[in-house]
């Protein structure tokens, strides 16, 4: 679609000489946009490939936990088979030896009885081991169900977030999902001026917008990270260094979700990474403007799967 744009800008630009320079690069910066578009849809597909082989490779591990207890269970139904021919020969033996004297006769039964005892060890031994197994079996598949169904509810959030928010398409605001996780990361030329924590009225509707979305999702663990670039920061006021600005950005943030009264505030934590995780390089300009940023960093509550994953043996 994009190299089909690309032709008709010029064949319009080869056609017509009335076209102003204004329109023809209007259409240049929608080629540009659209190019931009198209790459980061195939990183989120990527991304996407890898969560998805990841959990199939989590799965693979679970069935090859299932197959070794299943050939225990195997391994036990052997046992019993060979303890109970042995016990039938036993109560051969002691029919045959019942006509003999007392003393061999008690012998023989007192061997039964710890034969039986046995059996009867081994038989509970293998129903517990079964129901074990049949448990085990239940777990798995209801956990298979929960972690599809946290990742079609964090696709879900994530199109509504991505809706919400498209009018600041553009203006320094993404939402993409990765690792089982939606990101909205805003950079700080639409929320802050250059050393400030105060949120501009701009980047203060992003924010709300981002507070509606989660005021209808209570579950959602929200992690709101202020980072910066590698510049030292400079400055005779309150402010020590990158650190503690981008800590005072991200508490920004979690103040203005937090006049949002459907949102848990439980669930709001604010952290600050200075310049330590940047996502380009500091060597340039454009590099420093992606660090400085802001990401709210959703996450679905994963206690139900972790005592799923406790409860199989």
């Amino acid at each position: 679609m994009i190299k089909n744009i690309a032709v008709g800008l010029l064949v319009l630009s080869l056609s017509t000489s009335c076209v102003s320079k204004k329109i023809y690069t209007d259409l240049e910066n929608k080629y540009t946009d659209l190019k931009k578009e198209n790459r980061s849809l195939s990183d989120e597909n990527e991304e996407l490939l890898k969560s998805k082989n990841q959990l199939e490779l989590d799965r693979d591990g679970l069935n090859a936990e299932l197959s070794k207890v299943k050939s225990e269970r195997e391994k036990l139904k052997a046992e019993y088979a060979a303890l109970n021919d042995k016990w039938n020969a036993l109560d051969a033996s002691y029919k045959a030896l019942e006509k003999n004297s007392n003393e061999a006769l008690q012998s023989n039964m007192s061997k039964n009885r710890e034969l039986l005892s046995q059996l009867d060890a081994k038989s509970k031994a293998l129903a517990i081991e079964q129901e074990r197994l049949n448990k085990s079996a239940q777990r798995l598949q209801e956990l298979e169900s929960l972690i599809a169904a946290k990742e079609e509810s964090m696709r879900k959030l994530k199109e509504t977030l991505s809706k919400a928010l498209n009018s600041f398409e553009g203006k320094g605001l993404t939402v993409e999902q990765k690792n089982g996780k939606v990101y909205v990361s805003m950079e700080n030329k639409l929320l802050f001026n250059s050393g400030s924590w105060n949120v501009g009225t701009e980047g203060r509707k992003a924010v709300v917008e981002v507070g509606k979305v989660l005021g209808e999702n209570p579950d959602i663990s929200v992690l709101i990270e202020g980072h910066t670039d590698d510049d030292p920061f400079v400055s005779s006021g309150s402010i020590a260094n990158n650190w503690d600005l981008s800590t005072k950005r991200a508490t920004s943030i979690v103040n203005i979700l937090s006049e949002n009264s459907a949102i848990n505030k439980k669930n709001l934590t604010a952290a600050g990474r200075g310049e330590f995780s940047p996502l380009a390089s500091n060597a340039t300009a454009e590099g420093k403007a992606k660090n400085r940023r802001i990401e709210i960093i959703l996450t679905p509550r994963l206690d139900e799967i972790s005592k799923m994953l406790n409860e199989i043996d």
